[in-house]
């Protein structure tokens, strides 16, 4: 199985956050990411996949280190 990389070629970090503002990965999830066993990368989705509901329910402006 190959896990796709939920990269979406929006590449810069929050300097608040420490996420990509594309994906939501940390730069440590991002640089491993190639080398990663597919069960690790699936954390790293569901990591991902909370941090987006998270963001989601914030206030419209929000800071986006609450996030994290």
């Amino acid at each position: 199985m190959s896990v796709a990389s939920p990269c979406i070629d929006v590449c810069r970090m929050d300097a608040q956050s420490g996420l990509c503002e594309g994906c939501l990965r940390t730069i440590d999830e991002i640089a491993g990411w190639a080398a990663a066993p597919d069960e690790r990368k699936i954390l790293i989705l569901a990591a991902v996949a909370q941090r987006r509901a998270r963001l989601d329910a914030l206030p419209v402006g929000a800071a986006r280190k609450e996030v994290s």
